[in-house]
């Protein structure tokens, strides 16, 4: 039985768009590129499926209308051309869009958007408004007033964040690669082109060569990792090249494109989704053995009991990762107290916390419905 599409059953898509397509390799704005994809989205749309669409490129934009011909280091210059450059994008984009009649909406995100619980829901209920009257959002990070700090750091991660935070089915990460190879095509003559994995699979990591290797450097890693993500709200990943001949339209269809990386995994709750999606953490909590195992194994909250040692500053309410012994990244949560009372009740039992802060807030330090394995 021949393979289809994970697309032809999904019902909202993520569809997220290099900048190398979008700017025709950093020379401008490929405006027949943009109006073909707008025409397969409106197609799309006509079989009764969601659409919305990350893309990159504002930068490489502002870059060509202003004149330059090298990508300036300095934060503030690459802001200014976000700002120039999106002005660009955006009306390319309702241009294509309109010839379809359909609108579109600008959204720009940054990580503190996604991070303030009060934030994520709003821009939620405004992506979900925006699909059910028809209109295509057009997401993008928010470069002009985006810091080293809270960059989602590449538009990869940002489709699945916007994938989970919509709940989609599907997430298609087009590219100016034919998708994941075994090994750096350009390296290997064996390197062959993989059709399916399961999303997550730590062998994918490997095969995008690893963030120090010249295919990771071009994208390949981040999109695996993408692809990761995206699982943990039931979304697969499909990983194709956006120059293939009308490959929204056909991966629709079921044809299989690509490397199709599918999400095998029990969808998280929205709560658990939301602390999972935080690309940030303020504190570093380090578990011994014992709590390791209650908290990978057993489903167990973290106790102060288990926690050897604490790093960071963070408040209460704050997210703050979990290691084990070796220094490994085993868990990430809210935690219950601030970086001050940690110190003074880790590796005492619960039943001391009042007797030594003078109060108690919680017996946990993070409560097992505010923590995700990772």
């Amino acid at each position: 039985m021949k393979k289809t599409s994970v697309v032809a059953e999904a019902k909202r898509i993520v569809v997220k768009v290099g900048s190398s397509l979008v700017t025709n390799q950093g020379r401008g704005l490929d405006r027949a590129a943009i109006a073909h994809w707008a025409e397969e989205m409106a197609r799309i749309r006509l079989l009764g499926k969601e659409v919305v669409l990350v893309s990159s490129g504002s930068i490489a934009e502002g870059m060509q209308r202003l004149g330059w011909t090298s990508r300036p280091k300095e934060m503030h210059k690459l802001q200014a051309a976000a700002a120039v450059g999106q002005m660009g994008l955006v009306q390319a984009y309702e241009t294509a869009f309109a010839r379809q009649g359909l609108q579109t909406a600008q959204i720009l995100l940054t990580h503190e958007d996604l991070s303030n619980r009060r934030r994520y829901l709003n821009a939620r209920t405004t992506l979900r408004t925006l699909l059910a009257l028809n209109v295509i959002p057009i997401i993008n990070e928010n470069d002009t007033i985006t810091t080293e700090e809270i960059k989602f750091g590449d538009n990869d991660t940002l489709g699945a964040l916007v994938a989970n935070l919509l709940e989609a089915d599907v997430l298609i990460l087009l590219t100016d690669q034919n998708g994941l190879y075994t090994a750096d095509p350009r390296l290997d003559v064996q390197a062959r082109l993989l059709d399916e994995a399961q999303a997550g699979d730590a062998a994918l990591e490997a095969m995008a060569g690893g963030a120090g290797s010249a295919i990771g450097k071009g994208g390949m890693l981040t999109k695996v990792l993408a692809a990761k993500r995206a699982a943990r709200s039931g979304a697969s990943t499909i990983i194709a090249n956006g120059r293939e001949e009308n490959v929204l339209t056909r991966l629709t269809a079921g044809e299989r494109i690509g490397t199709q990386l599918t999400a095998n995994t029990e969808p998280l709750v929205a709560r658990k989704q939301w602390i999972a999606d935080q690309l940030q953490v303020t504190g570093y909590l380090y578990l011994d053995d014992g709590a390791v195992r209650a908290v990978t194994q057993e489903g167990k909250s973290l106790l102060p009991i288990g926690v050897v040692k604490s790093e960071g500053r963070y408040d209460r309410g704050e997210m703050v990762a979990c290691r084990d012994p070796r220094g490994k990244e085993i868990a990430r949560g809210l935690i219950n107290y601030n970086t001050d009372d940690v110190q003074k009740i880790l590796r005492h039992p619960s039943s001391e916390i009042e007797a030594i802060l003078g109060h108690i807030e919680e017996p946990e330090l993070i409560h097992r419905d505010n923590l995700v394995l990772t």
